[in-house]
Parts: C-alpha cells; structure tokens; sequence
C-alpha cells in the first residue's frame, strides 16, 4: 500500500464523487502572534499559583521556600537573549530588508511564543509569592524572599517584553512577501 496519493487526485485524495479536488486556495493556518489575553491568563494563572506556594508549603513542611539570585539572574539572561534576537532579526527583517530562511523564521516565532508565556507565568508567580509576604515583613529574612521575588518578577516582564518585540520582529508586511 502507497502512502503517495492518485494521479490526479488533490493533497487530501479523490472528492466524494471519486472527481479530483483542486488544491487549496493558500495557507490553510496561520501563526499569529500572542494575543494579550494569552499572556494575562497565564500571568494571573501564575499570580494565583505563587501566592498559594507560602501557605501551602508553610503547612505541608512548616516553613516558606527562599527565593535566591539565581532565578533572577536566570530570567534576567533568558530576557537578555531573547531581546537581543529580536534586535537582531528587526534589523534584518525591516532595516535591511532581508529574507529569513522559513525555518529560522518559525524558530523564532516559536521561541518567542513560548517564552512569552513563560515569562508571564514566572512573572505572574514571583508576584504572587512576593504578594503573599505582604503584611509579614517583620523578619529580615521575610523582606529579603519578598525583593527577591518582586525582581524576579519584573525580570520576567523583561522576558514577556523581548518576547513579543521578537514576535513584531519576525512580521512582513503584505509586500514583502
């Protein structure tokens, strides 16, 4: 048995009638770019999750997790990364009009999506802890998880930022197609 489709036939076989279909007008999808409902879902979905991680993890084992320089340096590179290609390809794209390979194109689009909502469920996270420790300020320690937090947070608006710049940097207009 062929995998390849009869003579004829369209790219999804013969029409009902056995008569050969003709071939699609265009793209049958397209990949847009992140709507802002997304990244606010994933943000408050995120809000949500971290500000329950203090209870939660008081409860369960009697004490609140730190928050060290290490996520917030983390984000902080991922957004760097990711702002520095979307310069890049904005100024291959739109200053020197200038081709991308498709694939390299979709990669990007790619890792602009997903980083997009990632950074909003990290931002929305952090904020969410550091939310949890207002009013419990007292101990040293309790502000230090919470500025922690709070920058952790504002490195992954950096990220969600860079992230959909990428994404407006990878768009062509009609005539550049």
């Amino acid at each position: 048995m062929s995998r390849d489709p009869l003579p004829g036939a369209g790219p999804d076989g013969p029409g009902p009638d056995g008569s050969p279909q003709p071939p699609p007008d265009g793209p049958r999808g397209r990949l847009g770019t992140t709507s802002a409902g997304t990244v606010v879902g994933f943000f408050l979905a995120g809000l949500v999750l971290g500000w329950l991680v203090r209870p939660v993890s008081v409860a369960t084992s009697g004490s609140a997790p730190t928050v060290s320089w290490l996520p917030v340096l983390a984000l902080l590179f991922v957004a760097v990364v990711v702002g520095s290609v979307a310069w890049s390809t904005y100024r291959v794209v739109h200053r020197r009009h200038q081709r991308l390979q498709p694939h390299h194109a979709v990669n990007r689009l790619v890792l602009a999506k997903a980083c997009a909502i990632a950074g909003a469920l990290f931002s929305g996270g952090y904020f969410g802890y550091a939310l949890s420790w207002l009013g419990l300020t007292e101990g040293a320690l309790a502000h230090e998880r919470m500025v922690h937090a709070v920058l952790a947070g504002v490195a992954g608006v950096l990220l969600v930022v860079g992230s959909l710049l990428l994404e407006r940097a990878c768009r062509v207009s009609q005539d550049e197609r």
